[in-house]
């Protein structure tokens, strides 16, 4: 009886035996045949755009019109910075921009009246040209008649009243002739002044044509400003924790809180670098949230990292220095969701979240 019994147990502890060899094969050579075409990892995060707040001027804040976690679109404002200070200077701005404009108008004045100034000029030395030429002929004239009658005089042909007479009307067109080149330098002078004035009031016009620009520019930096002073959404999104109150002071290049974008989610996986020979863009990627362990989403690799995580960090290791022990190195790769997935299960995908993801390589 009792070696019945033993061959019985023998018996049944071989069936489990067998069947547990049996078992452990078939889940080895499916774990086997499963690594031959996937590469999987659970060092995974969900990743979205998140875009930091940050005002572009100083000011209190009068208003804040967003609490936390609200949702919110493109547009849509968040808080207003205090803009009475903004609104003065734009209006100092018109003011300038007003005086350059007048300065303007004078100086075009100035190049109408400095150009009438050279015409006068211009014609005033045509003018003295003519009167010299004519005043010339005078004086040859004078001239010829003054030597015949010096030679009528020394052979006593004429009186001498008459000598004089012809001698004073010489020396009257001699004199004539040289006020008149005397008048045609002060022609030629007055007309080289002109020209300088218009050339300076040319040379104005311009300095305040460049004031009329500097002055819009400064306009429209304070309009601009000005504009800052209402803090809007850039994206559709949803708001971190808010963390200023009314009568706060902010300061440009200051970050406030974030809005979190809802235009599109990824995932960034660490894959170990012996992970990596089969994998390329394009393959197709099945993901696992921690926080929704019944549901798959659908990917594909969008990117590989161009270096290492570590490489990124503040300190990156420097393997020439001190002792070197070999660290498998982990690269991270960008997996997109398809639009195959369900629009309000990822809407629940947070920044942050763990995911398991299994890349389809064969």
């Amino acid at each position: 009886m009792e070696n019945n019994e033993k061959k019985k147990t023998n018996k049944k502890f071989l069936i489990i035996l067998i069947t547990l060899v049996v078992l452990g094969g078939v889940y080895g050579t499916f774990k086997y045949m499963h690594a031959q075409a996937h590469e999987e990892t659970d060092d995974a995060q969900v990743e979205r755009n998140m875009n930091p707040i940050i005002p572009r001027v100083t000011g209190y804040v009068t208003k804040v019109y967003v609490k936390d976690n609200d949702l919110v679109k493109k547009g849509d404002t968040l808080f207003v910075i205090d803009d009475k200070d903004y609104v003065v200077r734009v209006e100092d701005a018109k003011a300038a921009l007003a005086a350059a404009e007048g300065n303007y108008e004078v100086a075009k004045a100035d190049i109408g009246t400095s150009s009438a100034n050279v015409s006068v000029s211009e014609a005033n030395l045509q003018s003295s040209k003519g009167n010299i030429e004519a005043a010339k002929v005078r004086l040859w004239r004078a001239d010829n008649d003054f030597k015949r009658f010096e030679n009528l005089y020394k052979n006593h042909s004429i009186t001498k009243q008459q000598f004089e007479q012809a001698q004073a009307t010489k020396q009257e067109a001699e004199a004539q002739l040289k006020v008149l080149q005397q008048q045609q330098a002060a022609s030629n002078y007055q007309k080289s002044v002109s020209v300088s004035r218009s050339n300076v009031s040319g040379k104005q016009t311009e300095v305040a044509s460049a004031n009329i620009k500097r002055a819009k520019a400064a306009l429209d930096a304070a309009n601009l400003n000005l504009g800052y002073t209402v803090v809007t959404a850039q994206v559709d999104g949803q708001v971190s924790a808010i963390d200023i109150q009314p009568g706060q002071l902010v300061q440009p290049g200051q970050s406030l809180f974030y809005i979190i974008g809802s235009q599109e989610t990824w995932v960034v996986a660490n894959f170990k670098e012996t992970q990596l020979n089969k994998m390329k863009e394009g393959q197709k990627v099945t993901i696992k949230a921690d926080a929704f362990p019944d549901t798959e989403f659908e990917g594909e690799i969008t990117s590989f990292s161009p270096a290492t995580g570590s490489r990124f960090s503040l300190l990156p290791p420097d393997n020439a220095t001190g002792n070197f022990v070999k660290t498998v190195q982990r690269l991270p790769v960008k997996i997109s969701l398809t639009p195959a997935n369900d629009k309000e299960k990822v809407k629940l995908l947070r920044p942050g979240m763990n995911v398991e993801v299994d890349v389809h390589v064969k």
